[in-house]
């Protein structure tokens, strides 16, 4: 495995601090820039990769490259390697106000980070020929290679997703002539798809409840800065010290405005956006599951039709048929197509029991951090607004009629 050196938020940290022995691969990407102007307009991004690997250009490359350009990859990993969560993408914003506005750039940017550096600091991922072209590529050579993607590559992980709502759906059991289910039937697939359901509704109703927390972060923060300046104004009509008192008050609210503005900002970047990020990376392991059932479905319809053509192949050779010899020839084929299947199936069955411990791990470092940044920056910002209040009531007691 190659070490991609992460930051708390997924960026990689700078190869200068890494023996010049060990392999590495960093990556950032940076300096988000609105181009083109309507419906054309879109956000380019330098993306910075600095390795030691052979395989590489050299030490340090810099490309420029579009939301489309990262679609191009997450879509061709997701065909390619199967059964390994590929990493998901931030979405685009429906709402066309919302599109070019600086904080949903830096929102997507610091996903788009994300996005990229756990492909590199993936073991198998980051062998990928794809991930060393998507950075280090020209941009003329990424516009062809988006618009020569035709067939499969064209098929979106959210339309695979729903294979998993049709997993028990049923075909014919052409041997028994009856129908049966094709969906796996074990104990711990049936744990994981449970537990996989469960956490994207816990993370998802996490997530409304971060937003929420936003929300009223600003709401509360604007209401004190109009509340500031109208204290103020009411300080400047009195006299003498209450006036004063007052005009406090009012710069003391304003204060706390901008204090509760920036934790806001901070929920966002450091709580909201780390558990919007794994409701998306749930939503792909979903997807994985629809392409495991899919295999699955394959395999099973494959040997099924294998049962079908031994029966057939019995008949020919009991009545010396001379379409023995042909009937062999498909049979061989068939159970060499339906021996690959299976050795498909098994082969996303093993990654992605793998892929599920590395998935928990990350998940419960990732969480643990936004969690603990959460929890900080309230007792800060608590300590702040108790700090404020307090330093006030000194000058408000003398006007008590307590």
């Amino acid at each position: 495995m190659i070490p991609a050196q992460k930051t708390s938020s997924g960026s990689s940290q700078s190869p200068r601090s890494q023996s010049s022995q060990q392999p590495y691969l960093s990556v950032s990407v940076t300096d988000p820039v609105k181009l083109g102007n309507g419906v054309q307009a879109y956000i380019s991004y330098r993306v910075i990769t600095k390795t030691n690997l052979p395989e590489y250009q050299g030490p340090e490359k810099i490309v420029i490259r579009r939301y489309s350009d990262f679609v191009w990859l997450h879509d061709r990993l997701f065909e390619k390697y199967k059964g390994i969560f590929v990493p998901p993408l931030p979405e685009k914003s429906a709402v066309e106000k919302f599109r070019f506005s600086t904080e949903f750039i830096e929102t997507r940017r610091q996903a788009l980070d994300i996005f990229v550096n756990r492909i590199a600091s993936h073991h198998e991922l980051q062998q990928s020929e794809d991930l060393k072209t998507f950075l280090q590529a020209d941009e003329e050579t990424m516009e062809r290679l988006r618009s020569q993607e035709t067939g499969i590559f064209r098929k979106k992980p959210a339309d695979l997703l729903q294979i998993f709502k049709d997993v028990q759906s049923k075909v014919s059991d052409v041997v028994l002539g009856k129908e049966k289910p094709v969906e796996e039937s074990n104990s711990e697939y049936e744990k994981l798809k449970h537990y996989i359901f469960e956490l994207e509704n816990h993370l998802a109703e996490a997530q409304k409840h971060a937003y929420r927390l936003v929300k009223r972060h600003r709401e509360l923060g604007q209401s004190l800065s109009e509340f500031g300046k109208a204290a103020k104004l009411l300080g400047a009509c009195e006299g003498d010290a209450i006036g004063k008192a007052f005009s406090e008050l009012g710069s003391k609210s304003e204060i706390l405005s901008v204090k509760l503005q920036k934790e806001a900002h901070q929920i966002l970047m450091n709580f909201e956006e780390p558990l919007k990020d794994y409701v998306r990376a749930v939503q792909s392991i979903k997807a994985t599951i629809a392409e495991r059932a899919n295999a699955f479905r394959h395999h099973c319809e494959l040997a099924e039709t294998i049962k079908l053509k031994e029966i057939n192949l019995d008949k020919l050779m009991r009545t010396r048929s001379d379409k023995v010899g042909e009937a062999e020839i498909e049979y061989r084929e068939l159970k060499a197509e339906s021996e690959e299947a299976t050795k498909r199936f098994e082969t996303i069955v093993r990654l992605m029991n793998e892929e599920i411990m590395r998935f928990q791990e990350q998940k419960t470092m990732d969480l643990g951090t936004a969690f603990h940044e959460f929890a900080k920056g309230q007792a800060r910002l608590s300590n702040n607004i108790a700090d404020a209040w307090r330093s006030l009531l000194p000058k408000f007691e003398s006007f008590s009629s307590g």
